[in-house]
C-alpha cells in the first residue's frame, strides 16, 4: 500500500454497528467506518461508501452490498458482519461460511486490502441470562473460525475484540448495550488505522476525544426501556428453542 498522498476508494459493508448506530450527527449516523474515512482524508483524497444497514445479515450483505462495495472499485474495504445472523433461530453456520468467504474472496480478488473482526462475548456485554448467553457464545465462537478461516485464506487485517479491554469497560458501549458508544466507535477507528498505518498508509490516528452529547441517565433508561428491552424479547424467541435443543442433547448424554 502506498505511503503517499493517493486517491482511497474505500467501501464498508456490514450492519449497524458499521453504519455508526449510536455515534448521532447533524447528518445522521457517523460510526468508526466515517472516523476512519475522515483521518485517512487528511494526507489522501478518499472517496467513502458507507453500504451497512441496521438489522443486515450475512446473506444480506452477499446479495445486495457485495455488488455496490465492487461496483465502488476500492482499495479498502471492510466486512465486519454475523452477530445478527448469530443472533436469530436462522442460524446456519454452513450457509454463513460459504456467503463469508465468497464476500472475502471477491473482494480480495479486485485487489482490495480487506478488514474483518473477531467478535467479543456479545452476551456477556449485554447481560443476557446464562441460559441464553451460553448458545449465544457458541455461535460466535463458531462465526469467529469462519473468520480465522478468512484471515488464513486472504490475508485479510482484522481486529480482535476478544481480548481487547477497552470492550468489556461499560463507557465502550452506548446506553442500549447493544451498539458501540461513540468512545467504542472511536476506539474502534482507532485500532484498523494502526493496522493501515502498519501497512504503508500513512495518515493521522482518528481522535479518541468525544465531541458528541453524553446521553443521561432518564435518557439511558429510556433507552433501555423503549429499545434494549424489546430487543431482548426477540433474542429469547430466537435463541431459546436452540438452548433447549442444548439442553436435552446434554442431558441424553450424560444418561
Amino acid at each position: 500500500m502506498t505511503t503517499q498522498a493517493d486517491y482511497i476508494r474505500f467501501a464498508a459493508l456490514g450492519d449497524s454497528a458499521t453504519l455508526g448506530l449510536d455515534d448521532p450527527v447533524d447528518r445522521g449516523w457517523r460510526g468508526w467506518a466515517r472516523l476512519l474515512s475522515d483521518a485517512i482524508a487528511t494526507a489522501h483524497q478518499v472517496s467513502f461508501c458507507n453500504l451497512a444497514l441496521p438489522g443486515a445479515t450475512v446473506s444480506e450483505v452477499r446479495e445486495h452490498q457485495l455488488p455496490l462495495a465492487l461496483a465502488h472499485r476500492p482499495v479498502i474495504a471492510s466486512l465486519v458482519v454475523g452477530l445478527n445472523d448469530a443472533m436469530r433461530s436462522t442460524w446456519d453456520a454452513r450457509r454463513i461460511r460459504e456467503d463469508l468467504l465468497h464476500c472475502a474472496r471477491e473482494l480480495a480478488e479486485s485487489g482490495a486490502m480487506v478488514i474483518t473482526a473477531r467478535f467479543h462475548d456479545h452476551g456477556r456485554a449485554i447481560g443476557l441470562p446464562g441460559f441464553l448467553a451460553r448458545p449465544l457464545a457458541r455461535r460466535i465462537a463458531e462465526l469467529n473460525g469462519i473468520y480465522d478461516e478468512v484471515h488464513e485464506l486472504y490475508g485479510v487485517l482484522r481486529i480482535d475484540l476478544g481480548p481487547d479491554g477497552a470492550a468489556a469497560h461499560r463507557d465502550f458501549w452506548a446506553h442500549d448495550r447493544l451498539h458501540p458508544s461513540e468512545l467504542g466507535h472511536r476506539h474502534v477507528a482507532v485500532r484498523v488505522a494502526r493496522l493501515l498505518n502498519a501497512e504503508g498508509l500513512e495518515f493521522e490516528l482518528p481522535s479518541l476525544v468525544c465531541t458528541g452529547p453524553r446521553v443521561g441517565r432518564v435518557k439511558g433508561a429510556q433507552v433501555l426501556a423503549t429499545e434494549a428491552a424489546p430487543w431482548i424479547a426477540r433474542r429469547i424467541r430466537d435463541l431459546t428453542p436452540h438452548a433447549g435443543r442444548l439442553l436435552v442433547r446434554q442431558v441424553r448424554l450424560r444418561w
